[in-house]
């Protein structure tokens, strides 16, 4: 008996710890890992996962566990109704199970999908100020059965990790917000100064139509920029699911080839396209991964020279996926290239010569990372740039059924 409360009071300590541990970051990946590894610590588990609720759209999914790679653990969906965790969401209460197979509420198809078994489960409701926030789970009780004392203990750290991560989010929207805000100031007063010019009645009719095309591509500036700085919001926070499927990387390349087509010709670039024969199928969410493509793309026709051209090309390593986006354009200067990635940067050199919103790099970024990948940028003034992006091969070789068919059904639209 004594040795029990020696080790609940050792139990206590350590939380302790690990709330001051979790106050010391606003890093919301970094603090979903310690979070995940200080549940498993202290209840004594082989794993521990977070899932997160988005109540805008009602999703919940996974963001982050010890014991799943990058690459698989963000954006894998779980159903509100007819899942363990969704069940914790909905009743906001704790479960502890004995044997998951035999809940009816389980849900396997991320077993399948991740691979890892499920026997012993210890949910509880990350809640802040009466908001779900998600789910936080011990997997497999190391030892004996989940009891009521490591129940008290998830539901301690919960309560600490649901204060957290809100804390974790709301500072890096107000640091984006007001970013966001500095960069509304110079299109603002654009504005202004064109409406007040436009009263003046001394203008002329071809002074008036000069203004009003400015206005309209300012406001055409600043609806770009809100989108842009809406998805890097939702990125920045987690909020964003990754929906994956295996799909062709050689069938996409040549989709955004085809979808650029016209802007490169307006601007006289060529696209060529190098996509090796049996290039293997990529796991990863494909609309995102599009969406990176076509602003590297568009990026290198903009910053390209008058008939230069942009390669796309494509290349699979042992465990990684690599695409290239390389074009002949003006170059980046050595000082400007570790900063291309920070939000609404800017290469000087080129401001005056391309609009634009200083965030699209940003979320390509965070994309990317967000798969487990990386983007690498090598360039030459006067030579031209290239972007590597790296992400990885799915450890699983062979692919759901329904998966090939979309891609079979991808390459006949082809």
């Amino acid at each position: 008996m004594a040795e029990i409360k020696t080790e609940r009071l050792d139990g206590y300590r350590r939380l302790v710890d690990i709330a001051r541990d979790l106050a010391s970051t606003l890093d919301l990946d970094i603090l979903l890992s310690r979070i995940v590894h200080a549940a498993a610590e202290i209840s004594g588990s082989e794993a521990a996962s977070i899932l997160l609720y988005d109540d805008t759209s009602r999703q919940l999914y996974f963001q982050v566990s010890t014991n799943m790679d990058e690459s698989m653990r963000r954006g894998l969906i779980v159903p509100l109704d007819g899942s363990i965790a969704g069940w914790i969401v909905n009743n906001r209460k704790p479960v502890r199970i004995t044997n998951a197979h035999d809940d009816p509420r389980f849900f396997s198809n991320i077993e399948e999908t991740t691979g890892f078994s499920t026997e012993s489960l210890l949910g509880i409701p990350l809640v802040t100020k009466n908001k779900i926030v998600g789910v936080l789970e011990a997997l497999n009780k190391n030892k004996g059965k989940f009891s009521d004392a490591d129940e008290s203990m998830l539901l301690v750290l919960g309560a600490q990790a649901a204060v957290a991560i809100e804390n974790a989010r709301l500072f890096q929207q107000s640091d984006l917000i007001s970013e966001f805000v500095h960069e509304l100031r110079t299109p603002l007063a654009s504005l202004s100064t064109a409406t007040y010019l436009l009263l003046r009645p001394e203008m002329s009719q071809e002074q008036r139509d000069q203004i009003i095309h400015n206005i309209h591509s300012e406001t055409m500036r600043l609806n770009a920029l809100a989108s842009s700085f809406l998805d890097l919001a939702r990125l920045e926070s987690g909020r964003v699911q990754f929906r994956k499927t295996v799909f062709s990387v050689a069938d996409l390349i040549y989709e955004c080839k085809d979808v650029m087509a016209s802007k490169a010709t307006d601007d006289n670039i060529q696209i060529r396209v190098e996509s090796p024969e049996g290039l293997p199928l990529l796991e990863a969410d494909r609309d995102k991964i599009k969406q990176v493509l076509l602003n590297l793309l568009s990026n290198a026709i903009k910053y390209n020279r008058p008939n230069g051209t942009v390669m796309l090309r494509a290349e699979a390593l042992e465990d990684e996926m690599v695409l290239y986006i390389q074009d002949t354009g003006v170059g980046i200067p050595d000082e400007s290239v570790p900063h291309l990635f920070e939000k609404f940067f800017r290469v000087r050199e080129h401001e005056a010569r391309v609009a634009g919103t200083g965030l699209g790099l940003s979320i390509c970024k965070q994309i990317i990372h967000g798969h487990g990948g990386r983007v690498e940028v090598k360039s030459k003034i006067g030579v031209g740039t290239v972007f590597s992006v790296f992400l990885p091969r799915p450890s699983r070789t062979q692919p759901h059924i329904e998966e090939v068919d979309d891609v079979k059904q991808t390459r006949k639209k082809g």
